[in-house]
């Protein structure tokens, strides 16, 4: 369960906001959606690995610039 306390003065608006952010590191929604529909073991592991290599190439070594 996610507790906000809620500062002195703290505007309900910043308050939701922690709250928001507190929530989306947790990975609650993201695991939901991953389960409302099967993804076959070998789709998911192809689609990691295309991430993987996109992130590498984007992020990764400077070496090729």
């Amino acid at each position: 369960m996610i507790i906000i306390s809620i500062k002195d003065n703290e505007s309900i608006d910043k308050a939701l906001k922690r709250f928001k952010k507190k929530f989306e590191r947790t990975g609650v929604l993201k695991a939901l959606r991953a389960r409302t529909a099967f993804k076959k073991p070998s789709v998911a592991r192809r689609t990691e690995k295309i991430k993987a290599a996109y992130k590498q190439r984007m992020f990764g070594d400077d070496k090729n610039i």
